[in-house]
C-alpha cells in the first residue's frame, strides 16, 4: 500500500514537472516567434480589431465600460470604472488592465467575456504582452498615412530582377525563403500578356513573330503593341462597368430598359486615348462641373447615374432619391477610397474613424443632383434614361462625340450629372431611415483620412479635387492596388475594397507606397503603371508549383510563381469567338442579347416593358465581344454568372474567383461553343492539309500553343475513332447547332468528328486558365 502511494506521488511529481517544462518550452518558443519590435499597425492593431473594438472602438452606441482602445488619449485613461486603474500603461503589462484581463483564470472577469465565444490565442497574448512592455506605442492607421516612397530594397541576385518592382518582391521572398520561378515559356507567356492587355487570344501570325524574335527586348515590343491595340480600352473598361454599376435596366421589379452604353463607349475611348487617372475620376465625378463643360464631359458624368432606379408605382420618391444618394456614396467610399463608408449609414462605424456625422457631411457632395425618387412609368423611349439626362445627337457624333457607335437615327439619350441650382440641406438620418432627419450638415470628409480643406469647393469638383490632393493616402493605393489585383490575380491588399482596420493588411507594404507615389509622380498615367507591371520578372513567372511552395505559400501570397485562375466570364466568351475567326471586333454600340436558355426572362419579370421577353438578336450581333453582351439587373446572363461576373447591382471591386462543375457544363453544351467548334471545324476542313495539321492549327489557336506530340497523338486518334463510328444521324444532330450558315457540300461525319476534337480542345482546362 505504501509503495503504491509512493508511486504515485512519484510520478505526479514527474507528471507536474514535465508539464512545467512543457508550458515553458512552448512560451519560449512563442516568444522565438514574436518579431523583434512589435508595431501597433501590423501585429497589435489587427487582434485589438478583431477581438476588442466591438465594444472598446469607434462606435460610441456600443462601447462598453466608457474604455476606447482604438486610440492612445482614451487607451491610457484612468478606467471610469475604477479611476485608480489605466488599461495600458507603458511598460507594464503587469499593471495594464487589457493584460490583466485577457490572461485571468476567472471567467467572469476574462476579455473577450466568455459569451462573446472570441479568445486570444498564446501567440497573440505574448504580442500584447511584448508590446506593452515596449512602450505600447499607438500608430495611426497604415492606410490613413500618406504614402512616402521608399528606397528600393537590396537583395541577393538581383540580376533577376527586370524593374523596381522586383525587388521588393525578391526581398519579401528571401525573407521568407522562397525563391521565384524561371520564367515562362514564350508561347505562355505571350497568352497570358495577350489576354490580360486585351482579353483576347494571341493571332498565329503574332504567336510566330513572338516566337521568332530572338531580340533582348522582344516582350516588351510585344507589350507596346498589345497596348496600341484598340482591344487594350475594352479590356480594361470591364472593371471599370464593374466599379461603376454599369447595367442595361434599371433594376427593381420592372428592370426596365435604360440606354447608358454612350457612357461606356466613352469608357473605353478614354483608356484607349491613355486619360491619366485623375483626369478620367474627376470628369466621371464632375465632369458638368468642369468650367465650360463639353458634351464629353458631360457624358462621363454618366458614371454616377448607373445605380438602380425604380419605375414602379405606389413608392415614396424621397424615400428612393435617398437610396440613389446613398448608392452613390458608398460607391465613393468603396471604389476610391477603399473604405466601407456604408457601415456608417446608420451609426458611427464600429471599427473605422468614420463617425456617422461624417457619412452624412460625404453623403452632401451627391445630395443636391437634380432628380426625383421617381419619375414616370416603364413605357417607351422617354424613360430609357431619367433626368438629368443629355441627348446625342447624329451631329455630336459626326464632330463630338466620334468615338459613340451609333449606327441609327432613333432618339439617343443618357442619364448624367446635373446640380440645382440652390443648394439642397443635408441631414444626418437617426438610423439610415430617409424621414428621419437629425441634425443638418455641410459637406464635408471623413478627418481621419484627410480634412476637407477651404480651398476646394464644396461640390462635386471639389470633392475630386480633395481625392487627388497629394495628401490624400487613399486614392493612389487604392487604385494601384486594384490594378496590381487585374494582373495577379489578388491585391497587394487583398481586401481591395476595404483598406480599414477590417481589412487585411498589405502583403509588401512598401512596395504598395512606392508604387502610389510613383504613379501620382508620373501624373496619375495609367498605361505606365499597367506596362510596369507586365514588364515585371514578377509578372513573367512560370506557373508552375513544388510541392514546397504549395505548402510554404499556398495562396501565393508572396509570388514565388504564377498565379492560376480562369479567365473573366467576358473573355471567355471573346476567346471562343476569337479562336474560331468568328468574333465581330466592332467597337461600342448598344448591347446584344446572345443565345440564352429559354424561359429565363419570362418567369421573372413584371410582364410589362421591353425587357419582359428575351427576344434574341441574330447574324453579327450573335458573334459580339462578351462585354457587349446586355445585363438585366434581375436576371443577368446566366452563362457569365456561372464564370462570377457581376450581376451589377452594386459597385464591385472584386470578382470571386469559383470552380464549379457547372462551369464545365457551360463549355460542354453552350451554344456559343458548339457553333464556334462547329465553324472552326468546318474552316479547318476546307484546308489542304492533313488532320494532324488541321489538329495542330485548332490547338494553337485555342490553348495558344504547340501540342506536345502526346497531346497530337491522343487528339489524332480520337479524331479517327470518332470518324469510324460517327453515323449519319448522330452527325446531323450534332453541327445543327448555331445560326451560323451551314458550309456546303462538307461532308457531315466527317465535319461532326472534327467538331468533336475542336470542342474537346475547348473543354481542356488550360483553355480558359490563365497560367
Amino acid at each position: 500500500m505504501l509503495k503504491s502511494v509512493l508511486f504515485s506521488i512519484v510520478m505526479l511529481v514527474a507528471i507536474t514537472l514535465f508539464q512545467s517544462c512543457s508550458n515553458s518550452s512552448s512560451q519560449g518558443t512563442t516568444e522565438a516567434r514574436l518579431p523583434k519590435e512589435v508595431t501597433y499597425n501590423f501585429d497589435i492593431r489587427p487582434i485589438l480589431s478583431d477581438k476588442c473594438f466591438t465594444c472598446h472602438g469607434p462606435d460610441e452606441n456600443k462601447r462598453e465600460a466608457g474604455l476606447r482602445l482604438d486610440i492612445a488619449e482614451e487607451a491610457f485613461k484612468a478606467l471610469k470604472e475604477n479611476p485608480s486603474a489605466h488599461a495600458l500603461i507603458a511598460g507594464k503589462p503587469e499593471l495594464s488592465q487589457v493584460y490583466l484581463r485577457i490572461t485571468t483564470e476567472d471567467t467572469t472577469k476574462i476579455m473577450p467575456p466568455v459569451e462573446s465565444n472570441l479568445k486570444l490565442s498564446q501567440r497573440e497574448i505574448s504580442l500584447i504582452e511584448k508590446w506593452i512592455k515596449q512602450g505600447a506605442k499607438y500608430e495611426k492607421h497604415w492606410a490613413f498615412v500618406a504614402p512616402k516612397k521608399p528606397a528600393v530594397p537590396e537583395v541577393d541576385h538581383a540580376e533577376w530582377a527586370r524593374n523596381e518592382i522586383d525587388y521588393f518582391i525578391l526581398a519579401k521572398q528571401q525573407e521568407k525563403d522562397l525563391s521565384p520561378n524561371e520564367e515562362a515559356d514564350k508561347e505562355r507567356l505571350l497568352k497570358r500578356v495577350s489576354l490580360d492587355l486585351t482579353g483576347l487570344p494571341p493571332t498565329l501570325k503574332m504567336m510566330d513573330d513572338f516566337l521568332a524574335d530572338n531580340r533582348p527586348d522582344a516582350y516588351e515590343r510585344a507589350v507596346d503593341q498589345l497596348l496600341k491595340n484598340p482591344a487594350y480600352g475594352e479590356k480594361m473598361a470591364v472593371h471599370w462597368l464593374d466599379v461603376a454599376r454599369y447595367a442595361d435596366s434599371h433594376g427593381y421589379q420592372d428592370d426596365g430598359y435604360r440606354t447608358q452604353w454612350p457612357w461606356r463607349d466613352w469608357v473605353i475611348h478614354a483608356f484607349n486615348k491613355n486619360m491619366h487617372y485623375n483626369d478620367f475620376v474627376t470628369w466621371q465625378l464632375a465632369g458638368d462641373l468642369l468650367p465650360n463643360a463639353s458634351k464629353e464631359q458631360l457624358l462621363a458624368t454618366g458614371f454616377n447615374r448607373n445605380h438602380k432606379i425604380t419605375e414602379e408605382g405606389g413608392v415614396i420618391p424621397e424615400e428612393y432619391r435617398i437610396s440613389y444618394v446613398t448608392d452613390r456614396n458608398d460607391l465613393f467610399g468603396k471604389a476610391f477610397l477603399g473604405m466601407t463608408v456604408e457601415c456608417a449609414h446608420c451609426h458611427d462605424h464600429k471599427y473605422d474613424p468614420v463617425s456617422q456625422k461624417e457619412y452624412y457631411q460625404l453623403f452632401a457632395f451627391f445630395n443636391n443632383v437634380r432628380e426625383v425618387g421617381i419619375e414616370s412609368v416603364i413605357g417607351g423611349p422617354e424613360t430609357y434614361a431619367k433626368k438629368p439626362l443629355m441627348e446625342i445627337s447624329d451631329d455630336d457624333v459626326k464632330n463630338i462625340l466620334t468615338f459613340v457607335n451609333k449606327a441609327d437615327t432613333n432618339r439617343l439619350i443618357v442619364s448624367v450629372m446635373g446640380d440645382l441650382d440652390t443648394l439642397r440641406k443635408t441631414y444626418i438620418l437617426k438610423r439610415g431611415v430617409y424621414d428621419a432627419p437629425g441634425d443638418e450638415v455641410e459637406a464635408g470628409t471623413p478627418k481621419a483620412i484627410l480634412p476637407f480643406s477651404n480651398k476646394y469647393p464644396k461640390n462635386r469638383l471639389g470633392l475630386s479635387q480633395w481625392l487627388f490632393d497629394k495628401q490624400n493616402p487613399l486614392t493612389s493605393r487604392v487604385f494601384v492596388n486594384q490594378m496590381w489585383q487585374e494582373f495577379f490575380g489578388r491585391g497587394i491588399v487583398k481586401t481591395s475594397g476595404d483598406f480599414g482596420m477590417q481589412g487585411e493588411l498589405p502583403s509588401h507594404p512598401a512596395l504598395l507606397d512606392w508604387l502610389s507615389v510613383d504613379f501620382m509622380e508620373h501624373n496619375w498615367d495609367i498605361k505606365r503603371l499597367v506596362r510596369q507591371l507586365v514588364t515585371s520578372a514578377t509578372y513573367r513567372q512560370s506557373a508552375l508549383v513544388s510541392p514546397d511552395k504549395l505548402k510554404a505559400d499556398p495562396e501565393n501570397v508572396f509570388l514565388s510563381r504564377s498565379s492560376r485562375y480562369h479567365i473573366d466570364a467576358e473573355y471567355i466568351k471573346d476567346l471562343v469567338l476569337a479562336s474560331s475567326g468568328l468574333l465581330v471586333k466592332t467597337i461600342g454600340g448598344p448591347s446584344v442579347k446572345p443565345y440564352q436558355p429559354a424561359g429565363l426572362w419570362e418567369g421573372a419579370t413584371s410582364g410589362r416593358g421591353l425587357l419582359s421577353m428575351y427576344v434574341q438578336d441574330h447574324g453579327s450581333k450573335l458573334y459580339r465581344r462578351g462585354m457587349y453582351t446586355l445585363i438585366k439587373r434581375t436576371v443577368p446572363p446566366p452563362t457569365m454568372s456561372i464564370f462570377d461576373a457581376s450581376n451589377r447591382d452594386l459597385c464591385e471591386v472584386k470578382r470571386l474567383k469559383t470552380n464549379t462543375p457547372l462551369q464545365a457544363l457551360v463549355m460542354m453544351n453552350d451554344p456559343a461553343v458548339l457553333e464556334a467548334s462547329r465553324v472552326l471545324a468546318a474552316r479547318l476542313l476546307d484546308e489542304k492539309t492533313d488532320s494532324k495539321e488541321k489538329i495542330t492549327k485548332a490547338f494553337r489557336l485555342i490553348v495558344c500553343r504547340k501540342p506536345s506530340e502526346k497531346e497530337l497523338d491522343i487528339l489524332t486518334a480520337y479524331y479517327d475513332k470518332q470518324l469510324k463510328s460517327m453515323t449519319d444521324q448522330a452527325a446531323a444532330k450534332m453541327i445543327a447547332v448555331g445560326e451560323y450558315p451551314l458550309t456546303k457540300n462538307m461532308d457531315k461525319k466527317t465535319l461532326a468528328s472534327m467538331m468533336r476534337v475542336i470542342s474537346t480542345i475547348y473543354n481542356l482546362e488550360e483553355t480558359i486558365t490563365k497560367s
